[in-house]
Formats: C-alpha cells, structure tokens, sequence
C-alpha cells in the first residue's frame, strides 16, 4: 500500500515538473525569439507575426523603428531563383474548365486550381457588410458557384474580428461596394470586362476608367507583366498563403498553401509563392489575405488543410468560380 501510494506521489511530481517547464517554456518562447540572438529566427518570427492577426505580440517586444528594421531588410537580398515544386493533379475536369493540383515545396504542401475562362470568375461579397463575413464556402454557395478562395482582407473597428468590413475598394459586378480609403491610392486586385487580371496602385475614381467589374486591395504583387517583383524572401516570414494570378492564354490561377502545422505544412514566404506562379507560367500573380484565410472550397467541400482549429473563417470577401 505505501509503495503504491509512493508511486503516487512521485508520478504526481513528474507530472509538475513537466508542466512547471512546458509553462516556462511558453513564457519565455517570445523573449527567445524577439530577444534572442537568432537573427534567423528573429527575422522569421517577425515577419510571420506582424502579418498575421496578431501584429500586437510583435510590439510588446520590439519596437516600430526595430520592426521596421527587420522587415525592410528581406527586401535587399534581390530576387531568388525558384525552387523544385512537385505537382500531382487530383481533379481533371475538361467539362467544367477546372483543373486541381496538389503541390508540395520544400516547406509546403498545398492546392493549386486552373480556371479555362477568366469570365466565371466573378467576386462574392458578404451579404451583411459592416455587420459579419461569411465562410467561403457560404459565399460560393450564395454566388451558385463551383468553387472559390478567400480574397482581400479586412479591417476591424470594433475589435469583433468577424470579417465585417473589407479593407480598401471592393468592388462586385461593376459596382463600388465599399470604400474606406476615400480617393487613396490602393493595390488593387481584380478583373476588367474582359476577364484580364489587373494589379497594380488604383484610385476610386479609376476603378470605371479602367472598366472594373470585380476586385479588392490586397498585396504586395508577385508577378507583373512577366517579371518576378519579389525581393529576397518577401519580408512577410511563412504563413498559410493565398494568391491569384493568371496566364497569358488568360486562365486564372487560384493558389492556397497551408501552414503552421508542422507534422503538414510549415508554410510559404511571398518568395515561395511567387514561384509557384511561376512554375505555372503567370504573367501576372498577386498575395491575398493569408494565415487563418487561407481557404480553398470546391463542390461544397473545403478542399485544404486548415490551420484554425475553429474551422472556417469568416471573411468579407472571395474570389469565386460560378458555372
């Protein structure tokens, strides 16, 4: 009896040892990584943080000047070469102009959709702007569409993060949706009357000039007018990743990379993304909202890994491929 009450005990201190330094761990984890003299790791760990929805973590420890440092300094290192990409189509479908992969790269694994006609893919937004977002595969099925990614980012004035409100210009169909830049010039990410992939800096007031019919702001370009942009690793760290882009024969490309799990995918720098545009011949590519966005849905089925253990997010926006 008292050897197994012994035994008790001593499991009972095993067990308090190993939480008591799983704890500290924790606790010191971020002085390690933004104090530490890892410039490596640091340089990672910053750039993935300050990007994500949690940009605050970053400024408890270091500060603007010191962020700005560490970000600004990914885009000395002048534009790198590709990387081996492998690719493995999983959906081949001539009748519906869609083709999926699956592609796999040093650090990411991921799904890559080629869409035939530029014309279907058209921008669903979230019925109750300003209110809540909807999930992605909630706004492909409000669209009757096939199949869709998450698109542009948004803001959060109170402090809700439910996807309320689309950052920059949005527009659908032609129309100015939304609008909290007033006549600022924003990236702008979209499709003209016929069906061409436009990037680049944009006003309000241009968005008709230039015949407009479906787009956000997001960012930064990877690919534009043939030529890589992206210097050194991009200075965003790795993270899920989403992106855009379109070949010259006008088939769209929709790319989602998933990240942070490690026994999958770790993730993807802008780098590496852009590459993967490249693999597949875009002339033109550009990052969406990434991180917890990241989604791809398709026949009413999430189609990724998702990193959120809460599932899908809610968003304001998605590029979507209607039949």
């Amino acid at each position: 009896m008292k050897m197994k009450k012994k035994r008790t005990i001593r499991f009972k201190k095993i067990l308090a040892f190993l939480g008591y330094n799983l704890i500290l761990a924790v606790i010191l984890a971020p002085f390690v990584l933004f104090w530490g003299p890892f410039q490596a790791l640091k340089t990672v760990a910053v750039g993935s943080v300050y990007t994500s929805r949690h940009p605050q973590v970053v400024k408890a420890f270091l500060s603007q000047d010191e962020i700005n440092k560490i970000m600004d300094s990914n885009y000395d290192k002048g534009v790198l070469s590709g990387q081996d990409i492998s690719r493995n189509s999983v959906v081949n479908d001539a009748s519906s102009g869609i083709t999926i992969e699956d592609i796999k790269g040093p650090s990411f694994k991921g799904k890559v959709m080629l869409i035939k006609d530029p014309k279907r893919v058209k921008l669903a937004v979230t019925k109750e702007i300003g209110t809540t977002g909807e999930r992605v595969s909630d706004l492909v099925q409000d669209m009757g569409a096939i199949a869709g990614i998450n698109a542009g980012g948004f803001y959060d004035p109170n402090g809700k993060g439910n996807g309320a409100f689309p950052d920059g210009l949005t527009v659908q169909n032609g129309k100015l949706v939304h609008n909290n830049v007033g006549n600022q010039t924003v990236n702008i990410v979209g499709f003209d009357d016929q069906g061409k992939l436009v990037i680049g800096n944009m006003t309000a007031s241009q968005l008709e000039e230039k015949h407009i019919q479906q787009a956000v702001s997001f960012g930064p370009n990877l690919i534009v007018n043939g030529q890589k942009v992206i210097s050194g690793d991009g200075g965003w760290g790795i993270a899920p990743r989403t992106g855009i882009g379109q070949t010259a024969d006008g088939t769209v490309i929709f790319v989602v990379i998933d990240g942070r799990q490690p026994t999958w995918s770790i993730g993807a720098t802008l780098r590496d993304l852009m590459n993967v545009f490249s693999d597949y011949h875009a002339i033109n590519a550009v990052n969406l909202d990434g991180g917890s966005s990241s989604e791809l849905v398709y026949n009413g089925k999430v189609q990724n890994k998702l990193w959120d253990i809460f599932g899908e997010r809610y968003i304001p926006t998605a590029f979507v491929v209607t039949p």
